[in-house]
C-alpha cells in the first residue's frame, strides 16, 4: 500500500506543473474552461513542455555548478523549478492568446512562411485563418477600440465608449462611458453626471462599432450587413 501511495504522489507531482499552466492560462484569458478530459489532455501537453524546459534548466545549473557550487539538484529543487516553468508557460500562452500573436503571424504567412502580399492575401494559401480569441464577438471588440452603439430590446439605442465588455454575447455586462441615448431624428440625450452605464449583454440585440475617423478602414457592426449605416459614419453615429 505505501508503494502505491508513493506512485500516486509521484504522478501528481509530475502532472502538477501542467495543471498549474492550464490554471494560469484560463485565469488570464476569456476562453471557456473545456471539459475535464480536454483539460487533462492540455495539462499533459503542458507537462511535457515543462519537463523539456526543466531538463534544460538542470543542464544549465549543472554546467554552472562546475564553476560555482550553490547546492544539489534534488527532487524538491526539480519540483520547484518545474512549477516556476509551468506558471511562466501559462502566462506566455495567455499573452499569445489575448493578443492574437501566433495566429496573426501565421495568418500572414504563405506555405514557405513568407509574408503575404496584401493585394493577393485574400486568395493566397496561408497557415491559418483562425484567431486566438474565444469568439468573433470578443475579437471584434478587442481589435476595434471605438465608440459603439448598442441596440437594446424595445428599440432603444445607447451610444458611448465601451470601457469593458462581456466575453460572450449571452452573459455579462457592457460598461459604457460617455453614454448618450440616441432618439429619433438624430437627437442625442447625454447622461449627465453618469460615470458609466452597465448594460446586460442579454438586452443587446446588435452592436455597431463606429468608424474611426483616423483610420483608413471602417468597422462593421457585429451581426450586421456590409451595407450598414455604420460603414459610412464617423465617430458620431447617424
Amino acid at each position: 500500500m505505501p508503494a502505491v501511495t508513493n506512485e500516486i504522489v509521484a504522478i501528481l507531482q509530475a502532472l502538477l506543473p501542467g495543471f498549474l499552466a492550464a490554471w494560469v492560462f484560463y485565469g488570464l484569458t476569456a476562453h471557456l474552461k473545456s471539459s475535464p478530459f480536454e483539460r487533462t489532455v492540455q495539462a499533459l501537453i503542458y507537462t511535457l513542455i515543462v519537463q523539456v524546459i526543466t531538463a534544460g534548466l538542470r543542464e544549465v545549473f549543472l554546467m554552472v555548478g562546475s564553476f560555482l557550487v550553490v547546492g544539489s539538484w534534488t527532487q524538491d529543487v526539480q519540483l520547484f523549478w518545474s512549477l516556476i516553468a509551468g506558471a511562466m508557460l501559462g502566462i506566455v500562452f495567455a499573452g499569445f492568446a489575448n493578443n492574437n500573436v501566433l495566429h496573426a503571424w501565421l495568418g500572414k504567412r504563405d506555405w514557405r512562411f513568407r509574408k503575404l502580399v496584401l493585394e493577393n492575401s485574400a486568395s493566397s494559401w496561408r497557415w491559418t485563418k483562425q484567431t486566438s480569441y474565444p469568439s468573433e464577438w470578443y475579437g471584434m471588440l478587442n481589435e476595434n477600440p471605438n465608440y459603439v452603439v448598442l441596440h437594446l430590446s424595445g428599440g432603444r439605442r445607447l451610444y458611448g465608449w465601451p470601457e469593458e465588455w462581456p466575453d460572450r454575447p449571452d452573459q455579462g455586462h457592457f460598461a459604457i462611458a460617455e453614454a448618450e441615448w440616441l432618439l429619433e431624428k438624430d437627437e442625442r440625450v447625454p447622461l449627465k453626471n453618469v460615470w458609466s452605464v452597465l448594460v446586460p449583454a442579454s438586452d443587446v440585440e446588435l452592436v455597431e462599432i463606429m468608424y474611426n475617423a483616423e483610420s483608413s478602414t471602417t468597422s462593421q457592426p457585429l451581426g450586421g450587413n456590409d451595407d450598414s449605416e455604420s460603414s459610412s459614419t464617423t465617430a458620431k453615429p447617424a
